[in-house]
């Protein structure tokens, strides 16, 4: 009886009847996550605010370049790093160094690959000694 009431308000009868149905595509409002590569510049302390709040969204890999703030000041660079380390970790990310003045830091999903390159000296040894 209340659903004739709803079908009187919103339209006629001929509009409503039991065989109509609306098909919902579940797949349609799933969102596709994309990787993001950022890149920022650490020129104070208060740009790592920044640089945590794009690493919380999950989907975003920051490349840092600390040169200026290392130059201007290397104890506020340690506090900095230290803190997005914290957050790196938190997240179970992870954080390397790439040369001198950049850092990377990747979510929980990417990994770093820290390759460390032998020493000439010892492949020299190794030639030697046959």
């Amino acid at each position: 009886m209340a659903f004739e009431k709803f079908k009187k308000m919103f339209g006629s009868k001929d509009e409503f009847s039991g065989d109509e149905y609306l098909e919902i595509d579940l797949n349609q409002e799933k969102k596709e996550n994309k990787v993001s590569v950022k890149l920022f510049n650490l020129n104070d302390y208060e740009d790592s605010t920044q640089i945590l709040n794009a690493l919380r969204e999950g989907y975003t890999i920051a490349v840092i370049d600390i040169r200026i703030l290392k130059k201007k000041d290397p104890i506020e660079l340690k506090r900095a790093i230290s803190k997005i380390k914290k957050t790196a970790d938190a997240l179970e990310g992870a954080i390397a160094g790439f040369g001198e003045n950049i850092i990377v830091v990747t979510p929980s999903f990417a990994k770093i690959e820290k390759h460390v390159p032998k020493e000439k000296s010892e492949g020299r040894k190794l030639m030697d000694d046959y």
